[in-house]
């Protein structure tokens, strides 16, 4: 097969994406036509057996964290609308905690560490976002913009590896090609030259929903005195994140590795998903040397080759009958691999705390947790039980609206709470506290309330 690439690159030159883009996604294409899958089987990896343990690094670490600071930025990815959890705007404006938002969090985080913050923005978050943050003028006076725009990419036809059409919804013909594109955007919107010139060399990137993702000076301190162009922190893996990325070393060339659910081969899942054989998984919580970067995209010519993700979608992702598609996207976290000497380090679970949905918001928005006096959403140190799980009906309280709706006096008190089940529709009373391990069911189609004051003892 030899599909003419000239259909994409004529509509991508007209919605104006940058020659670096298009020529990027001709990469992946030009892999995609060749037969190649993206797929990283068992038998071309071995295991990662350990790494540093920041629990370890001491205050002499911490301190070249803080002389490093002067050369640091703060990057969130803050593309995702949280279509997910029913909003139409920036997921970050959600308020997570004490009234704030994530990206109030964000921005006062950034403040305190004396950092500059950039926003990697997706047309659909930037306008939104920008104005909520306009009440801390102070992100605006340095000399860096506040934010950069993330690419789009053509949906590709399986039928015919042509751009697929959607006359009714043209704007389903696109979508966002993976976090990955951060370094291919970077470098296009002259962020990354104007970073350079304002003596920024360290990049600490990370999701905009991971309350646990702050500047830490000691991490700083171990990836600036190493000296490590690119770094990863990783986790230990645990049952409920058998389905997530893993850190991997390549047998072929001894470098680390990224392999990600949709780049396993189904004969492997059962390895991958052993967490006692691949023992770290990738919080994405990244850090860059920007300096290392450039020179890099210069050799590589401006395209990295990030390991491909071949993802089968529908044209329309609410309609399953609509036309099969390909997306091919990237992981930033796969950089790991293409950077020569990158490293990880495994980090404590507290690093990775995303709100994925309305029950990671609920723990974050009880007693579980705190917001310290840095801006750091942590566990409430008089918390004595391990670590939170909250399960609420997905039937009920998907949409932020119907959850808001069920606890309108907020949350309860989940300090003393190893898990929370909640089965069908309920409605929380104020000053509700749950003990143990507590289920809650209600089968009825009318909704039941549980009255002020009550306390739940699993």
């Amino acid at each position: 097969m030899n599909p003419d690439f000239t259909p994409f690159e004529d509509r991508m030159r007209a919605e104006a994406l940058p020659a670096l883009a298009i020529n990027t996604f001709r990469h992946y294409y030009l892999q995609l036509v060749k037969g190649e899958t993206g797929l990283i089987p068992e038998n071309a990896i071995k295991p990662v057996d350990s790494l540093p343990d920041t629990g370890t690094f001491g205050p002499d670490l911490a301190e070249a964290g803080r002389q490093a600071l002067s050369k640091a930025v703060l990057i969130k990815l803050n593309g995702g609308l949280g279509t997910g959890m029913g909003l139409d705007k920036a997921k970050s404006l959600l308020v997570v905690k004490n009234g704030l938002s994530f990206l109030d969090i964000i921005a006062q985080q950034a403040m305190r560490a004396g950092v500059p913050l950039v926003l990697m923005n997706s047309f659909s978050t930037r306008n939104d976002s920008l104005d909520a943050l306009r009440k801390y003028p102070a992100l605006f006076n340095g000399p860096l913009p506040l934010d950069f725009l993330q690419h789009k990419a053509l949906k590709i036809n399986q039928a015919d590896f042509q751009p697929v059409t959607c006359p009714i919804s043209p704007e389903l013909e696109w979508y966002p090609p993976g976090h990955g594109d951060l370094y291919t955007a970077l470098l296009t919107s002259g962020i990354l030259d104007k970073l350079l010139d304002a003596g920024c060399e360290y990049a600490f990137v990370s999701n905009a929903d991971n309350l646990g993702a702050s500047l830490n000076t000691a991490i700083l301190g171990f990836f600036a005195v190493h000296g490590l162009p690119f770094m990863m922190e990783c986790a230990s893996r645990t049952d409920a994140d058998k389905k997530g990325g893993h850190l991997a070393r390549s047998l072929a060339d001894g470098r680390l590795l990224l392999r990600e659910s949709a780049q396993c081969p189904d004969t492997d899942l059962d390895d991958f998903q052993n967490i006692r054989k691949h023992r770290y998984f990738n919080t994405n919580n990244l850090w860059v040397n920007l300096l290392a970067l450039k020179k890099l995209l210069t050799d590589k010519q401006g395209v990295l080759g990030l390991p491909m993700i071949r993802n089968s979608k529908t044209a329309d992702p609410r309609n399953s009958g609509s036309t099969p598609v390909y997306q091919l996207e990237t992981a930033m976290g796969s950089a790991i691999s293409v950077f020569p000497n990158a490293g990880a380090v495994c980090v404590p679970r507290e690093r990775f705390a995303p709100v994925k949905s309305n029950s990671d918001l609920l723990a974050v928005r009880s007693d579980a947790y705190l917001l310290n006096e840095d801006y750091q959403v942590v566990i409430n140190p008089k918390r004595e039980r391990g670590p939170l799980v909250v399960d609420l009906d997905n039937k009920v309280y998907k949409l932020i609206d119907h959850f808001e709706a069920r606890f309108p006096q907020g949350a309860p008190s989940l300090i003393n709470c190893e898990r929370l089940t909640v089965k069908g529709d309920v409605c929380f009373g104020a000053q509700v506290t749950v003990s143990g391990s507590v289920t809650i069911e209600n089968k009825d189609t009318v909704q039941k309330a549980i009255p002020d004051n009550t306390r739940l003892d699993g």
